[in-house]
């Protein structure tokens, strides 16, 4: 990982870490100790948050590693199909029309699968993103070649971008 970038599971050591110092001092009754660890635990919280701070805007993402990212194509497509289904399913139960209610409902359900879809790849794709770009950090920071560790860090930065506004956007539909 860069400098410039939060990691999640850096925030979880350090986490874990505090607590164990907090406890510690708490055992001895070295008051230093335990607000050290204290002290470490909430950055540690902090610096977890920051790794999922996530921005939407339209069809794009961006995360707090500075990477943009542009949803699947089925997410918008889907939204988009739900919104002219429960539209067509209002027209018709305005109108009269079970036939275009049905019609509205079945192209709102296919919306919602698009959507759905297109969620599922974006996910997928992230993880597959942030595994090969930190396994080929690693590798090229054995090797020594830091152009292919930016590479590799750009990637997984992308791939941590595309999951986590699937995430945002999952997150959301289930409250």
């Amino acid at each position: 990982m860069s400098d410039k970038n939060t990691s999640t599971l850096q925030s979880y050591v350090d986490s874990a870490s505090g607590a164990v110092q907090s406890a510690f001092g708490a055992v001895i009754g070295s008051t230093a100790d335990k607000n050290a660890g204290e002290s470490k635990k909430d950055k540690a919280t902090l610096e977890n948050e920051a790794s999922h701070a996530t921005a939407k805007l339209g069809g794009f993402t961006a995360s707090s590693s500075g990477a943009v990212t542009k949803d699947d194509p089925n997410r918008q497509e889907g939204s988009w199909n739900q919104t002219l289904g429960s539209a067509k399913e209002a027209v018709g139960g305005f109108i009269g029309s079970e036939d275009l209610k049905r019609q509205g409902a079945q192209q709102n359900a296919e919306g919602k699968g698009q959507e759905a879809q297109g969620q599922l790849n974006d996910f997928t794709g992230g993880v597959a993103n942030r595994v090969s770009g930190a396994v080929g950090g690693a590798f090229a920071g054995i090797t020594g070649n830091r152009e292919a560790q930016e590479a590799a860090q750009e990637k997984h930065d992308v791939g941590k971008t595309q999951q986590r506004g699937a995430e945002l956007d999952i997150q959301k539909q289930n409250k």
